[in-house]
């Protein structure tokens, strides 16, 4: 192996805590688990708990990930928004599948959920998007995301363009959402809870969705 450009890089490293995750400490519902250590890593005042990382297939073939905030979970799964046009809509609608990590690094846990995608119905979309404040849901229509643009001055004019078609008002929806706009479901078709401890001898516990039931394994680290 040849020598490192950068061996202080290489001495960067951290011991766990001796925290440990026993299997009696599951539930048997891994939404429920999620749910459980989602709430501590909001109680432990994480910035941005929901942010996780969203990983699909390239049209290329080569993986292609991004930060993204998850918007809602539930029995069904996880629920993210997104520019039905841009780069990870496109990769969704020629393969549906995805996996999205979060990583609660005070927490020293991480959480991989794996699965299919499809989108939301209308409906659902519209509950959220009128949720937004009035500068997001502007953007939405100013982006042509993960498309070419020029510089930062045709954003704003662009922003400027729908703020004038648009004005802030009372109404719920003074800004429509875009038909090109809308949620995804990420499906669970498995689950790792992922639990730090010193010496690498980090807890992980995988649920697996067999039918409508779950099986629950522990993993190596």
């Amino acid at each position: 192996m040849s020598d490192s450009k950068h061996p202080s890089t290489a001495e960067l490293r951290w011991d766990y805590a001796e925290r440990v995750l026993r299997r009696s400490e599951l539930s048997d519902n891994p939404i429920e688990q999620f749910g459980a250590w989602f709430t501590d890593a909001v109680d432990a005042k994480i910035r941005e708990p929901n942010a996780m990382a969203l990983s699909t297939t390239g049209l290329d073939g080569c993986p292609s990930a991004r930060i993204v905030l998850m918007k809602d979970y539930s029995d069904r799964g996880l629920t993210i928004f997104t520019n039905y046009e841009s780069r990870k809509a496109k990769e969704l609608e020629a393969n549906p599948v995805a996996s999205a990590l979060f990583l609660w690094k005070d927490l020293e846990r991480q959480a991989h959920v794996r699965g299919r995608v499809e989108k939301l119905s209308g409906s659902e979309s519209d509950e959220y998007f009128y949720s937004r404040p009035y500068n997001s849901r502007i953007g939405a229509w100013a982006s042509r995301q993960s498309e070419t643009i020029p510089n930062r001055e045709w954003l704003s004019e662009r922003v400027k363009k729908y703020e004038e078609s648009f004005p802030e008002s009372d109404a719920r929806d003074c800004v429509p959402r875009p038909d090109f706009w809308g949620g995804y479901l990420l499906v669970p078709s498995s689950i790792e809870f992922w639990q730090g401890h010193s010496g690498r001898k980090h807890d992980r516990f995988v649920y697996t969705r067999e039918g409508e039931a779950w099986s629950l394994e522990r993993w190596s680290p």
